[in-house]
């Protein structure tokens, strides 16, 4: 029997997203080997997750959660399949855990296909004034700014972020571990994120210049 390693365990949970006595089960089961663990584990769940995602989700939660003393607020709807699944105290435990973790993370978008297109045209031409700037060769700069765009994406798309309280697993990943257990579709379908005073300086600024110029007049 091969010993199954802290790090065979982490390499498998970055690649599935399982749990970490699923993967080492799986990697107990296969005798050590990675790869054979990774099919089980699909096999098993994470394969059988995939196949529950054309499912209809009209259960779940709306959530709140006030953060900072009252300076940061989200509201998060999760949706399930049944309302039995709604009431579990796994299913709310998550619905929580996602709504903190957008207070801490502060994500942009829910999925990268969310993203604003002017909010990413202007990441590029900040990432490909400064490879210019830099001095790198105009072959490669393309190349340059598809990866910082694509870590950008990892940083500010909420299902691609790394969970707060798990930085090894992104949220995709903590959906499908949940899909596994519950054995239903489950989806983030919308948040908000409220920031005590955002946007007041300047739409005070911008009324400031408002009634200067109706003054004007």
């Amino acid at each position: 029997m091969a010993q199954i390693t802290a790090a065979m365990v982490k390499d498998l949970r970055e690649k599935t997203g399982a749990g970490i006595m699923d993967c080492k089960s799986a990697l107990k089961e296969k005798d050590g080997d990675v790869e054979a663990a990774l099919i089980f584990l699909r096999e098993k769940g994470l394969a059988s997750a995939a196949k529950k995602g054309g499912r209809i989700t009209s259960e779940g939660l709306v959530v709140s959660y006030i953060h900072a003393g009252g300076r940061i607020g989200v509201m998060v709807e999760v949706n399930c399949e049944t309302d039995f699944v709604a009431r579990t105290d796994a299913f709310v435990d998550f619905v929580n855990d996602i709504a903190m973790h957008i207070a801490a993370a502060a994500p942009v978008a829910l999925r990268r296909e969310d993203m604003p297109v002017d909010v990413v045209d202007t990441e590029r031409g900040i990432f490909r004034t400064q490879a210019l700037d830099s001095g790198k060769p105009e072959k490669i700069v393309e190349k340059i700014i598809n990866g910082k765009i694509e870590k950008f994406f990892k940083e500010n798309c909420l299902m691609e972020q790394a969970f707060v309280k798990d930085t090894d697993i992104s949220i995709d990943d903590y959906v499908k571990q949940l899909i596994s257990k519950t054995g239903e579709n489950l989806s983030i379908r919308r948040y908000a994120r409220f920031v005590m005073g955002e946007g007041l300086e300047k739409r005070s600024c911008d009324l400031a210049q408002e009634v200067a110029e109706q003054l004007g007049k």
